[in-house]
């Protein structure tokens, strides 16, 4: 058994590539299957428009005003 990645041979050194290898494909594997399942069209129906208010001034100097 290794217990440091600088004393480890060949073989264990290949084992670390592979599981690492297997571990990147599954994750984007994972990743590229939940993007395709989403729908992200939009229709002339489905779309919500914003419209801007009022215009509105904020300042602040600092001091309370009690009226």
């Amino acid at each position: 058994m290794n217990h440091s990645i600088h004393s480890a041979d060949r073989a264990t050194h290949l084992k670390i590539v592979v599981v690492a290898l297997v571990a990147g494909i599954t994750v984007a594997a994972f990743g590229i299957a939940a993007r395709t399942n989403a729908d992200y069209s939009q229709t002339a129906q489905s779309t919500h428009v914003i419209k801007a208010g009022k215009p509105v001034v904020v300042t602040s100097a600092g001091t309370s005003e009690i009226r």
